[in-house]
């Protein structure tokens, strides 16, 4: 029987041994791996938001990253190549896991668990912290602002089903922008959450549901 620190030792070296997977097909940080060069990428994804949540987006370093994932850094450098390209893949990574959307039947219902989602993921130290530097570094770098946008987009468009579906229902009037009324349920909890640091807490999230859906009823997310 093998003791707990030769099985440790095999999986780092399962994880090195990866390397020889990862290739030089498309972008870095673009590729979609399976088997052991999944577990390289999820290695170094977890190593990278670490890293984030701990020192920000310029405590990142592609060296430092493969050291504290039991990685070659030659592997990380040929899969990813930047520091942004090793971003925009956890970005990408963090939509795919994300929560699927809740479908109650009821616009209202359905909004205060989206915003109760938002709520619990800003309020989380890691994760809080994660996305404070990925927005901060997101001012500055182009790659990192572009793997943000299209990780909110993936968000929103995953839960703006529930608004296309109160349309069908007679709940809100026809030409409502579903993707406009998400946007107005989480745009009070990032203010919260990067201005003003006010208690990021259940009676918030529960306002900000309950604003958007009384201002779609009105028609103020009616397109034109």
């Amino acid at each position: 029987m093998k003791s707990p620190d030769e099985a440790r030792g095999e999986t780092r070296g399962e994880v090195r041994d990866a390397a020889g997977d990862a290739g030089d097909a498309g972008e870095p940080g673009t590729v979609r791996p399976g088997g052991r060069t999944a577990r390289v990428r999820a290695a170094v994804l977890e190593a990278a938001g670490d890293t984030l949540a701990e020192q920000g987006f310029h405590g990142l370093d592609l060296a430092e990253i493969a050291r504290r994932a039991d990685v070659g850094k030659t592997t990380v450098y040929r899969r990813w190549g930047t520091v942004a390209g090793l971003v925009a893949d956890l970005l990408t990574d963090m939509a795919e896991q994300s929560l699927p959307r809740t479908e109650t039947g009821s616009l209202l219902e359905d909004l205060l668990a989206n915003a109760a989602l938002v709520r619990r993921t800003l309020a989380d130290p890691r994760q809080g912290a994660l996305f404070k530097a990925v927005i901060a570094a997101a001012t500055g770098d182009a790659r990192t602002a572009e793997a943000l946008h299209r990780f909110y987009e993936v968000r929103v468009a995953e839960w703006a089903p529930c608004v296309r579906q109160a349309v069908e229902r007679g709940e809100l009037p026809e030409g409502t922008d579903a993707a406009e009324v998400i946007r107005a349920v989480s745009a009070p909890l990032y203010y919260r959450f990067l201005t003003t640091g006010e208690p990021l807490d259940e009676a918030a999230a529960e306002r900000a549901a309950r604003a958007a859906v009384a201002a779609a009823r009105a028609g103020a997310y009616v397109r034109g």
